[in-house]
């Protein structure tokens, strides 16, 4: 087994940024002088408003009381199983897991990776390992073990009774930061809905709790309702789990017919619709924010926002569109996130064009395309048209840079931060979006000035001519709007 360096391996970039003299919350002005791109970032105040206070704690030390008790701020230390890949791709994905566990409000003191060809079917690491974990647990004063991976039931238990603390593994870890990131009534249901589905086969008791439910005068096995076997109570736990689940599969199904209203909505008014999605932290809603002032939260941290965001915006040439957030991917997402937040990243493969945001700046940004191109598959996503955007291009690596330009033929390069590229990014934008394509040549009386403010607004006009009769128009539209326009056709110009 390797261990990895203490705090210095596992330091989280708000830390080195600030050894470089920057802050996680520095907004620098752009090209016009305006350092409020990022909006008003209430949800900041908001979060930043309660903090922990050391020293007042009363936690019971009886760990039973523990278990089932508001998460303290837990000191862990992380293990690892390197089973394929490079050296660097096994640190990369604990240096991952360092920055998830603290999202999560945890200190990270160690981590150890140990090479095997597969996880251990008992213990993860093997039974010597899980020793060798226990002594850096004792030595570090840890309170939690974080496993990168996802463990079955017998292998958490088998560590547990090993290490002495509580182990949870990366699909806890990650569960639990999207449970305390979630605002939005659907966002709270979809999280809720994965941590049932992930809690349903994990289920255990000791003691009293694996009893079983008798009623009536239940002494002695005398009193009606007492015969046969009953029913225990984790078997209740599961009927009751279960019973939530499809009550929040309904709850779900009922918001999603009013995003699709909203969606069919737009669709039906032409409006094109470009989504943003992206590797957790990327900058997916920092660039939200540049393209169109949103406001939305924006921390250097791993699924600070969840929440999908609409907002409308304009190309330089007039034309709207729609600009949806998504919710960021990770290596080896939950599955039950997946199928929880599915509705949701529907919003992705309905859209004319994707914005693949990639951080140039990290470490692995080929295996965060791949990561999120996964799972964009299993939404339709795949299917779309796709731009990578490679952000934070003032911490980039040049020759990085110039590496995934290469590999990556339609992508462009910018930074949400400083503004750089931002520009390019809205004209190739405009050029990518559907453009108007059907043909019409129109004599608009003068008191329909609406529709010639519409062939403006939402289709392309070649040409434009007031006569006595009316305004006389050439012009380029969407379908609905041409079958609108067809009472005032006349015939083409070059015809006449």
């Amino acid at each position: 087994m390797t261990s990895t360096p203490h705090f210095d391996l596992f330091r989280s970039r708000a830390e080195a940024l600030a050894e470089e003299g920057a802050t996680v919350d520095q907004a620098p002005f752009d090209d016009e002088g305006d350092h409020g791109y990022d909006g008003e970032q209430l949800d900041r105040e908001e979060r930043s408003a309660l903090r922990r206070v050391g020293g007042l704690s009363t936690e019971l030390e009886d760990v039973t009381e523990v278990e089932y008790r508001q998460l303290r701020l837990e000191r862990v230390v992380l293990a690892g199983v390197w089973t394929e890949g490079t050296a660097t791709d096994a640190e990369n994905s604990i240096r991952e897991l360092a920055a998830l566990a603290e999202t999560a409000g945890s200190t990270v003191l160690d981590g150890v990776i140990q090479r095997r060809q597969r996880p251990d079917a008992g213990t993860f690491l093997g039974s010597g390992k899980a020793a060798e974990l226990h002594d850096i647990v004792v030595a570090e004063g840890a309170d939690t073990v974080i496993c990168d991976g996802e463990l079955t039931p017998g292998q958490r238990r088998a560590l547990e009774d090993v290490v002495k603390v509580k182990v949870i593994d990366r699909t806890a870890l990650i569960l639990d930061i999207f449970a305390q990131h979630a605002k939005s009534r659907e966002g709270k249901a979809q999280v809720e809905l994965a941590q049932l589905q992930y809690l349903l086969p994990r289920l255990r008791g000791w003691g009293e709790s694996m009893s079983r439910q008798a009623g009536g005068q239940a002494a002695g096995g005398v009193g009606i309702g007492s015969r046969g076997p009953g029913e225990t109570k984790i078997e209740l736990d599961r009927r009751r789990i279960n019973t939530k689940i499809a009550q929040l599969k309904r709850d779900i199904k009922r918001m999603k017919t009013g995003r699709d209203a909203k969606r069919a909505s737009r669709k039906a008014n032409e409006i094109p619709s470009v989504a943003i999605a992206g590797y957790t932290n990327a900058g997916k809603s920092s660039l939200l924010n540049r393209l169109t002032g949103a406001g939305v939260l924006v921390q250097n941290q791993l699924f600070a926002t969840l929440d999908p965001t609409v907002r409308r915006a304009e190309t330089p040439d007039g034309r709207p569109y729609t600009l949806a957030d998504t919710v960021g991917f990770v290596r080896a997402l939950p599955h039950q996130l997946v199928e929880a937040f599915r509705s949701t990243l529907e919003e992705v493969g309905d859209s004319d064009l994707l914005l693949h945001v990639v951080d140039g700046s990290h470490p692995d940004p080929e295996g965060q395309i791949s990561a999120v191109r996964a799972v964009m598959a299993e939404v339709g996503g795949d299917r779309l048209k796709e731009v990578i955007v490679i952000n934070k291009a003032d911490l980039a690596d040049p020759e990085v840079l110039m590496r995934l330009r290469a590999n990556e033929k339609h992508s462009i390069v910018v930074s949400a931060r400083t503004g750089e590229g931002i520009d390019e990014l809205r004209r190739l934008v405009a050029e990518e979006l559907p453009q108007p394509e059907i043909p019409v040549d129109v004599l608009l009386p003068y008191d329909r000035g609406d529709l010639v403010s519409r062939l403006h607004a939402d289709g392309d006009v070649v040409s434009e001519e007031h006569t006595p009769e009316g305004t006389l128009v050439h012009a380029l539209v969407h379908p609905r709007l041409a079958g609108e326009l067809t009472p005032y056709a006349v015939e083409p110009a070059a015809s006449r």
